[in-house]
């Protein structure tokens, strides 16, 4: 089974979406960066219709410089969903793209069914933080993102699943002015997030791997206890790239997806 590609325009923005699988929809919001990719969407693709959009200047889609704060990013998503015609579907977000999804949900909610957010960032809970990123040096960067680190070289240069050198930094440093936009407004979370999680009216999944060095897992009970039908779904030793360390957490994705 292999990805379709689709391209829409929404607000100017060249906009490319990856589909994979049959059966109900998700809509799965990437993170920071699309170092990692989307193969592990073809878990799900026995079970569902995955659909992977790149955000505005990230991967395969345009730039978007008028982007100036996650609600931004918000009303694009929205947009999309329009533009892909679907009727409720599940909504799924990883790090950037949890604190993505939970704020697509607050505001509206009722057009999606169930929700995950997969090591959201967002929260800026001030006993919870996670390492100043911008502090940390490009080389060390794989062994915060996996706890066995070979599974995160894999996605740098000269790993088996990563792009020519020249590629991937090109891909990088359009992402970085796009994450620069996105957090212009407000930097790395919504001052008022919190107070707005009560609003998500979705049965939610908190997934965290337990050795998570990006965003604490420490934070997953405060999002499961704000978000009034959470549950958390902890991952005893893998990192931030919970997926893709572990195949047990994109089938209990699945699970929790399929009720």
């Amino acid at each position: 089974m292999e990805f379709e590609t689709t391209r829409f325009e929404i607000d100017g923005v060249s906009t490319v979406v990856k589909a994979i699988g049959q059966g109900p929809a998700i809509l799965a919001l990437h993170g920071g960066a699309t170092i990692e990719g989307h193969e592990w969407a073809r878990d799900l693709a026995d079970r569902f219709r995955v659909y992977l959009p790149f955000h505005p200047g990230f991967g395969e889609s345009g730039t978007a410089p008028h982007i100036c704060g996650m609600q931004d990013m918000v009303i694009h998503n929205l947009r999309l969903v329009d533009k892909l015609r679907l009727d409720r579907p599940h909504l799924v977000g990883h790090s950037m793209g949890g604190w993505m999804a939970a704020e697509t949900a607050a505001l509206a909610g009722e057009r999606f069914d169930r929700l995950v957010l997969n090591a959201p960032a967002g929260l800026n809970h001030p006993e919870h933080q996670g390492p100043d990123i911008s502090k940390i040096n490009p080389q060390e960067l794989p062994q915060y993102l996996a706890h066995r680190i070979e599974i995160a070289l894999r996605y740098f240069p000269g790993g088996s699943l990563a792009p020519p050198a020249e590629e991937f930094v090109a891909a990088r440093e359009k992402e970085s002015v796009a994450v620069g936009n996105i957090l212009r407004g407000y930097g790395l979370g919504h001052p008022n997030l919190m107070r707005w999680l009560s609003r998500i009216p979705n049965e939610t999944l908190i997934l965290w791997g337990d050795k998570d060095r990006m965003l604490p897992p420490t934070q997953a009970e405060i999002w499961a206890t704000r978000i009034p039908r959470a549950r958390t779904h902890i991952v005893r030793d893998v990192g931030h790239f919970a997926m893709q360390e572990d195949p047990s957490c994109i089938a209990a994705i699945g699970d929790f997806l399929a009720g």
